[in-house]
């Protein structure tokens, strides 16, 4: 029997765009989900308005992915997509009162040793149609084959996925600073509530054995969001450091009830901004998100 393929001409399929209100009770979930406590993610009164954390974008996207999904992908492929790797552009913060229009076009299609891997390119504007975000979300379809590697306008600029090469960072006795952070039980059914995420393999156990996950699992954007907000905890403004670039690779999962440890370098100066790396470790040890990087905004 062949393996099931994903069509080339899949790339340049596009939906949206889907607008979407940005309120108060949104940014504040998704900071609570995550245990904030600073006061700037919940002061309704802050003459700035209320801090979005740098991960939210996540949250408006999801609808656009699962369109996208929907529309490009074959139903008997979608079920073995992992997400495999994410680079956020914020050309500014989300802030309360927005209403942002998000468009989402699969951006390119290559092939893997693990299968294929197909980039989603999700970018957000504003009501006057200025950029708020821009993301390249690649997933990884686990034993699928695709015709030939194929983009659609600019290459994207996602990390190279699994099967193609390694970032490079610091090694693991090279960091400056870890952290633990324990992940309760219950987190995977609060992220999902609070960032409007749904996605059935983190919050029931059947489907998740169902699709051969060993029991839930905590979603890949809340294991990263976690670990920005550690690595802008170290930063001199904390959450109120301004951030330009995040991108990652995902890897192990995160079992739960579990604990994690985020390990990160000092500020590196580049043209683009100061550059912190950082990797997220699970509870045995293998790295769930790896060749991390946030670039701080000049």
């Amino acid at each position: 029997m062949s393996a099931p393929r994903i069509p080339a001409s899949v790339v340049g399929v596009s939906v949206g765009p889907r607008e979407q209100e940005i309120d108060g009770r949104w940014l504040m979930a998704y900071a609570a989900a995550l245990g904030e406590s600073a006061p700037g993610y919940f002061d309704t009164t802050r003459p700035a308005g209320l801090l979005a954390h740098p991960l939210f974008p996540v949250c408006y996207e999801w609808p656009l992915a699962l369109d996208a999904r929907a529309k490009a992908v074959p139903d008997d492929v979608a079920g073995r997509g992992v997400h495999a790797t994410h680079r956020l552009t914020l050309h500014r913060s989300p802030r309360a009162g927005d209403r942002l229009s998000t468009t989402a076009t699969v951006a390119a299609l290559e092939s893997r040793r693990p299968g294929a891997y197909l980039v989603l390119r999700m970018e957000t504007v504003d009501a006057s149609g200025r950029p708020v975000s821009t993301t390249e979300y690649g997933s990884l379809y686990l034993g699928v084959e695709c015709a030939r590697d194929t983009s659609h306008g600019d290459p994207p600029k996602t990390l190279s996925p699994p099967g193609r090469g390694q970032g490079e960072g610091p090694s693991p006795e090279g960091w400056s600073w870890s952290v633990d952070v324990p992940i309760a039980s219950t987190l995977a059914h609060v992220y999902t509530e609070c960032a409007r995420i749904w996605n059935p393999i983190h919050t029931d156990r059947a489907v998740a054995l169902g699709a051969g996950l060993p029991d839930i699992i905590l979603h890949g954007t809340a294991t990263l969001a976690l670990a920005i907000s550690r690595v802008l905890g170290r930063q001199p403004r904390g959450p109120e450091t301004a951030v330009s670039v995040v991108e990652c690779r995902f890897g192990a999962m995160v079992r739960l009830p579990s604990r994690l440890e985020v390990c990160g370098s000092r500020p590196e100066p580049s043209s683009a901004g100061d550059v912190v790396r950082f990797e997220v470790l699970a509870e045995d040890g293998r790295p769930a998100v790896r060749d991390a990087r946030m670039i701080l905004a000049p």
